[in-house]
C-alpha cells in the first residue's frame, strides 16, 4: 500500500532556506579570476606597469644651477632639465641624437623614448655621464659624440681608508692598525696589542656569519678621519667573552649534511656582549691618545662627532637599558672628557640621537622628549645652556638641514595642526637662536624633502594615501613654488577599478586617545556581502604603519590579498611612533598588549560598517608583526581566528638585545615571560601558521621552533613552513610561494573557500 502526503510550500521554503544557511556557514566559493586580480595587484606588476613615476628620478647639478629628471611613461621615457636662472623646462637633451650615435656606438637599435638608462651624471653644461650595461659613457652635448669613460679613481678597498687630505693610507694587518704615507711610502704601525678576537680597526657586523665553530669571522674594517686628517678614531673589538647564536644550512645542493654557521648575537640580558672601545690616534706623533671612555656593549656604543675647527670630539653615551644618556665633549689634546648634559627617562629614550654641528655660532642641535613631545633643542658650548627651538603638541622628526652662516634649522614634524591627520609630516624652519617657526611646505598631506647642494632649493614631494604625489620645486627661505616637475600617473591603476583606502579612526583602551588607521576593499567590493576582515599588523614602537605616503598603500600585501574576498586594515594603537611620549610609553615593557587597540578598533569598524564582519578576523605579519600575528591568536583567542607569523620573535629573550631591552626593559624581568608566545602556547583555539627561514640572521629561528613544541606539548593543531635557505626577508620564488601559502591559509580558513594552488599558469597570462 502506498501512502501520499500533500507537504506544505512552507516547509519547502524552510528547508531551502537551512541549505542555503548551511551553505554560507561553510564557506564562499573563489575562482581564478579572482586570484589574478590579486597577482594583478602586486606591487612587481604595478609600479612601473600601471603606475609611473612614483618616486622622482632626479637629481640636482652639483654646482646648483639646476636640476634634471625622468618621466617615465608607459610607451617613452623623456629626460628634462630645469635651470635656476629662468625656470623653464626644457629636454635635458636630443634623445633621438643620442639613440643615434648609441645605436652606431652598440651596434644595436636604440629608441630614443627608450634610451637604455635611467639616470644620468651632470659633469658641466656641455658634457653628461650615464651607465649602459655596466659600462659608464659620457655624452658630449655640444658634438653627440659618446665615449667610454675612463675610471677617475681606483676601485675601492673596502679594507683601506685613505684620509681626507689623502696623506695616508690606514689599513689593519695581523688585528693591528697600520697607516702608511701615500707620499713616501714609509708604514707606521699604529697598534701593538691586537690579537685574535682583541681586534684593531674592526667592528660588530651583522651578518658576520662564521662557518663551523671555530672559523674565520668575515673581514670587517673602520677608521674615522677628523676633517683635518690630523686624528684617526677606530674600535678595539673584543670578542673573547661574547657568545654566538647558531644556524644550520640545509640550502647548498652539492651537501648531504648541513652546514653549521655560528654569528655573534647578544641577546636580553647577556652580559657576554661584543665589547667595543673606541681609540683615537694623532697622526703627527702615531700614539694613541689618552681617554677616559671605556669599553661598552655593541648595543649601546657610543656616537661620536667631530669638531672641524678644534681637536674636540662631542660624544653621545648610552647606559645600558636605555634610560639615560651622556653628552659629553672630548678635548684631544688633554684627554680630558667634560660633562655637557644628561637625559633620562623612567621609560626610554629612543635609540636614534641627532645631532647637528653649528660649530661657528658654538652651538649644536638636538632632540629630546624632555617636554614630552620629541623637540628640537640647541646647546651652547660656551655658557652651556639649553634652548628650546620648538615646543608645543606635536612630533618632530629630525633636521634635514642647516644653514649655519644665516643660522636656520631646517626640520620635519607632524602633528602641529591638531585637526591634521598626526602622521603627516611638513617642513618647517626656525632659528639656531629662537624665534617663530616657519612652515614651509603648507599642502595637506605627507612632504619628503631633497635640498639642493646649496641649500636654495627643495624638491617637495607630496601626497596622500588617496592622492597620488606631485613633485614641486621650492625655494628654501619661503618655500614659494617656483616649478611643478612632475605628477604620478597612476590613470592605469583606475583603469584596473582601483580605489584608493578608506582612513579611519576609532576610540583607543583609555576610552580618550583617537587612535587612526586605514583599511582596503576589493575592486569588485559589495556593500550588501559580509567580509572577514586581516589586520597587517606591524606594532613595533619604533615606527607607525599608517599609510602617510601615495606609495605605502601600493605595498605590504594589502589590495592584493583583499581582491581575494577580504578587507585588509592597518592600525596604529597606542604605544607606537610618531606621537607623544605618554602615547608611546604605552607599549613599555607591555607590549604583550600591542593589539587591544588593534580589537577594539576594528569593533568599531563593525559597528559603522554592516559589510565588516568582526566575526571573522584574521592577522598576518612580519619580524614585529610575526610576533603581533602569533600573539593574537593567543592572546585573543576569541576574537582572532586566523594567523600568518612569518620570521617571528614569538620569545623577546630570545631576540637580539638592543631592540627588546628598548622597549621591553633591562634587566630582563618577568614581564617578558608574561609576553612570551610561547609560555601562551596552550590559548591557541584558531588556526596559526608559523614560518621563518632557515638562514635568518636577524631574528633567530629558535623561538619558531620552540614555540612549535609548546604547541605540540599542549596539543594544539598548527601550521609551520620553514624556508631554508631563506634571511629575514625572503626573495624570489621563495618569497612568492610563501605569499601564495599565505593568500590560501586565509582563503580556505578565514573565507571558508577552497584555495587554489597551481596559480603560476593563470598569472602569466
Amino acid at each position: 500500500m502506498t501512502f501520499f502526503f500533500r507537504i506544505p510550500p512552507l516547509f519547502w521554503l524552510f528547508v531551502f532556506s537551512s541549505v542555503l544557511g548551511l551553505h554560507q556557514l561553510s564557506g564562499q566559493e573563489i575562482s581564478r579570476a579572482d586570484y589574478q586580480r590579486a597577482h594583478d595587484f602586486l606591487w612587481e606588476n604595478i609600479n612601473n606597469k600601471k603606475v609611473f613615476n612614483l618616486r622622482l628620478t632626479s637629481d640636482f647639478f652639483p654646482d646648483s644651477t639646476g636640476i634634471w629628471w625622468l618621466d617615465q611613461g608607459a610607451e617613452s621615457k623623456n629626460f628634462y632639465r630645469l635651470s635656476f636662472n629662468d625656470f623653464k623646462k626644457e629636454p635635458l637633451f636630443d634623445q633621438d641624437q643620442l639613440a643615434d650615435a648609441l645605436s652606431t656606438l652598440l651596434k644595436d637599435t636604440i629608441s630614443g623614448n627608450q634610451l637604455p638608462f635611467d639616470r644620468v651624471n651632470y659633469i658641466s653644461a656641455d658634457s653628461l655621464a650615464f651607465a649602459i650595461r655596466g659600462t659608464r659613457y659620457v655624452l658630449d652635448l655640444k658634438t653627440y659624440q659618446v665615449k667610454r669613460r675612463k675610471s677617475e679613481r681606483p676601485a675601492w678597498d673596502r679594507m683601506r681608508s685613505t684620509s681626507p687630505d689623502g696623506k695616508w693610507t690606514a689599513y689593519t694587518n695581523d688585528y693591528n692598525l697600520y697607516v702608511k704615507s701615500t707620499e713616501s711610502g714609509e708604514v707606521f704601525q699604529l697598534s701593538a696589542e691586537g690579537q685574535k678576537n682583541y681586534e684593531y680597526g674592526t667592528y660588530y657586523g651583522w651578518g658576520d656569519l662564521i662557518e663551523g665553530e671555530n672559523g674565520e669571522r668575515p673581514e670587517q674594517f673602520t677608521v674615522i678621519w677628523s676633517p683635518d686628517s690630523r686624528y684617526l678614531r677606530t674600535n678595539i673589538c673584543d670578542l673573547r667573552n661574547a657568545e654566538k647564536m647558531y644556524l644550520l644550512d640545509y640550502s647548498v645542493d652539492t651537501l648531504f649534511k648541513p652546514r653549521l654557521l655560528s654569528y655573534y648575537r647578544g641577546s636580553p640580558g647577556d652580559t657576554t656582549l661584543i665589547q667595543l672601545t673606541p681609540v683615537f690616534y694623532d697622526l703627527e706623533t702615531k700614539e694613541q691618545l689618552p681617554t677616559d671612555l671605556g669599553p661598552r656593549g655593541y648595543v649601546m656604543n657610543y656616537s661620536m662627532w667631530w669638531m672641524e675647527k678644534s681637536p674636540k670630539v662631542i660624544i653621545v653615551d648610552r647606559e645600558r637599558g636605555y634610560q639615560k644618556l651622556t653628552y659629553l665633549q672630548l678635548d684631544l689634546e688633554t684627554g680630558e672628557t667634560e660633562t655637557l648634559f644628561s637625559e633620562s627617562s623612567t621609560t626610554n629614550i629612543p635609540e636614534r640621537v641627532e645631532m647637528r654641528m653649528l660649530e661657528d655660532r658654538d652651538k649644536f642641535v638636538f632632540l629630546s622628549e624632555r617636554s614630552g613631545w620629541q623637540h628640537l633643542y640647541s646647546f651652547d658650548l660656551k655658557t652651556r645652556k639649553i634652548t628650546p627651538l620648538t615646543s608645543g603638541d606635536y612630533f618632530v622628526h629630525g633636521t634635514v638641514r642647516i644653514d649655519e652662516q644665516n643660522g636656520w634649522v631646517y626640520f620635519v614634524a607632524s602633528g602641529v595642526d591638531p585637526e591634521d591627520n598626526p602622521y603627516y609630516e611638513y617642513l618647517y624652519r626656525v632659528n639656531v637662536d629662537g624665534g617663530p617657526v616657519e612652515a614651509l611646505s603648507p599642502e595637506t598631506g605627507h612632504h619628503n624633502i631633497d635640498f639642493s647642494p646649496d641649500g636654495r632649493f627643495f624638491i617637495d614631494e607630496y601626497s596622500t594615501y588617496e592622492q597620488a604625489p606631485t613633485f614641486l620645486l621650492r625655494e628654501s627661505a619661503t618655500g614659494a613654488i617656483r616649478a611643478e616637475l612632475l605628477k604620478t600617473d597612476i590613470s592605469g591603476l583606475e583603469a584596473m577599478g582601483w580605489s584608493p583606502p578608506e582612513a579611519f579612526t576609532a576610540v583607543a583602551r583609555d576610552g580618550e586617545t583617537i587612535i587612526h588607521g586605514a583599511y582596503w576593499k576589493p575592486t569588485n567590493f559589495d556593500p550588501n556581502r559580509k567580509y572577514p576582515i586581516i589586520d597587517n599588523s606591524y606594532t613595533g614602537p619604533h615606527t607607525h604603519v599608517f599609510p602617510t605616503r601615495f606609495e605605502r598603500v601600493l605595498y605590504g600585501g594589502q589590495q592584493d590579498l583583499a581582491e581575494l574576498g577580504f578587507i585588509v586594515v592597518r592600525i596604529d594603537g597606542m604605544g607606537t611612533y610618531g606621537r607623544s611620549k605618554a602615547f608611546h610609553d604605552v607599549s613599555y615593557r607591555n607590549m604583550g598588549k600591542n593589539l587591544l587597540d588593534h580589537v577594539l578598533a576594528i569593533r568599531q569598524l563593525g559597528e559603522r560598517h554592516a559589510w565588516a564582519d568582526t566575526s571573522r578576523v584574521g592577522i598576518f605579519g612580519h619580524s614585529a608583526g610575526g610576533y603581533d600575528a602569533g600573539h593574537a591568536v593567543l592572546e585573543y583567542p576569541d576574537f582572532y581566528k586566523v594567523a600568518v607569523a612569518s620570521s617571528a620573535d614569538h620569545d623577546f629573550r630570545m631576540e637580539k638585545a638592543w631592540w627588546p631591552e628598548m622597549y621591553m626593559g633591562w634587566p630582563v624581568d618577568s614581564t617578558y615571560h608574561q609576553a612570551s608566545n610561547i609560555t601562551m602556547a596552550g590559548n591557541l583555539k584558531g588556526k596559526l601558521l608559523i614560518t621563518h627561514g632557515g638562514l635568518d640572521e636577524n631574528v633567530n629561528p629558535s623561538a619558531t621552533f620552540k614555540l612549535a613544541e609548546a604547541l605540540i606539548k599542549a596539543n594544539k593543531e598548527f601550521d609551520m613552513l620553514i624556508l631554508p635557505s631563506q634571511h629575514h626577508g625572503y626573495g624570489g620564488v621563495h618569497s612568492r610561494y610563501f605569499r601564495k601559502k599565505r593568500w590560501n591559509y586565509f582563503v580556505e580558513h578565514l573565507l571558508g573557500a577552497k584555495p587554489i594552488w597551481d596559480l603560476e599558469a593563470q598569472a602569466e597570462k
